[in-house]
């Protein structure tokens, strides 16, 4: 009987130990003046953004693969949604093709590319249990005469340092690249010296659990390899790019660092880009050695669920090539230090919350919600180990 007694208590404290650890209120962005990381590096941001491809369903439409170059680069976007605030006051679609690359010796490139927003579309979401009723996919196919390809890039470039995520999966065809990445170029032609670049990159026709990622450029200008600054990966627990997972990207002053479903897989000092830039996405194959060459009647996709970012901005607006690299990146630095002040008072997080989208508030006015819970846990956990000691005794 005595047994029995210290038995009921033992699990009326494990009981309420999840309990102790009560959910951070979920608040609005504008209730927050900055965002905390997780991450063996937390770090401070000032600003989140959201973009929800799961419930457009009164977009959704597969438009037909069109055939010749000049009709995919004029095409118009697939859906009114691409009108919208949401849309163009932050993303813009590409139509630029790979005319110079093809003429340059810099590369091996032997695919004819050309970019449209027609690759740009919702789709209904026919996998089994599906968790959400559609998505936006970013199609690569190959014709006859040129390789069909998709990319949007942030309407700004002054993307000074961001965590970006998406919860996305590839398919499709070996001989093409899908892609979150950062990219500045300084020079404006292509200067391999003054590209400042970090990669999420997933090669088609590379195995099923590997990704690469790489703080550009990769090459030397002789085309030599430079090791430290790509790292090839695989992805953890058993998974494959086919299914869906959450791919995060956190680019800092002093590295950047790759996630996938909250398990960091990399992370790279050197070369870490320094300079305001823009965010972009694409699906893509030039035919060359990187992407491969892809099958003549082929596709392949990147499908992309939500983009969540928290990052912060430069106000510079001088052109790109006359920043003063330096100072722009000590100016921004210091987002990162520990916030007291008054600038920082409601502290959020998009990592701790239940809901995708939503941030929830972990710190309001310099007082530490996490302090409390930690505390009360400490004493549950305390109290679990005591009575289960005891309960090994009898």
């Amino acid at each position: 009987m005595v047994s029995q007694r210290l038995f009921r208590p033992l699990v009326a404290v494990f009981s309420l130990a999840p309990l102790s650890i009560a959910a951070y209120p979920e608040v609005s962005s504008d209730q927050c003046n900055c965002y905390l990381t997780n991450g063996t590096s937390p770090l401070y941001f000032t600003t989140h953004k959201f973009f929800d491809f799961r419930n457009k369903g009164n977009y959704a439409g597969v438009p037909d693969l069109l055939k010749e170059p000049n009709e995919t680069t004029e095409a118009d976007p697939t859906s009114g949604y691409f009108f919208t605030r949401e849309w163009t006051d932050n993303w813009a679609i590409q139509k630029w093709n790979n005319t110079a690359a093809l003429n340059s010796d810099d590369t091996d490139a032997a695919t004819f590319m050309v970019n449209s927003a027609n690759n740009i579309y919702f789709e209904k979401n026919q996998d089994p249990n599906a968790d959400s009723n559609t998505f936006m996919t970013l199609r690569t196919a190959r014709l006859d005469d040129f390789q069909s390809a998709a990319e949007f890039e942030s309407a700004v470039g002054n993307y000074h340092f961001v965590s970006s995520r998406m919860y996305a999966r590839t398919i499709g065809a070996p001989g093409a690249v899908t892609a979150m990445f950062t990219y500045r170029d300084g020079s404006g032609n292509g200067d391999l010296s003054e590209v400042q670049e970090a990669d999420l990159e997933i090669r088609t026709q590379d195995p099923l659990n590997r990704i690469q990622y790489t703080n550009q450029p990769s090459l030397t200008e002789a085309g030599a390899d430079v090791e430290d600054a790509t790292r090839n990966v695989t992805i953890p627990n058993d998974r494959i790019w086919t299914s869906w997972a959450v791919y995060r990207m956190d680019w800092s002053p002093d590295a950047t660092t790759w996630f996938i479903n909250g398990n960091e897989v990399a992370s790279i000092q050197f070369q870490t880009p320094r300079d305001p830039s823009r965010v972009i996405f694409n699906s893509w194959s030039n035919g060359g050695s990187w992407t491969g060459n892809m099958s003549v009647g082929k596709d392949a996709y990147l499908q992309i669920q939500w983009i969540e970012m928290v990052f912060n901005s430069s106000a510079d607006s001088a052109p790109e090539q006359t920043k003063d690299r330096r100072t722009a990146t000590e100016l921004t630095s210091k987002s990162f230090e520990k916030r007291d002040d008054a600038s920082c008072s409601n502290v959020c997080s998009i990592d701790e919350t239940e809901k995708i989208g939503t941030p929830v508030l972990l710190q309001q006015n310099g007082g530490s919600r996490m302090a409390g819970q930690i505390e009360v846990f400490g004493g549950a956990f305390f109290w679990v180990t005591l009575l289960s000691s005891v309960w090994a005794l009898l």
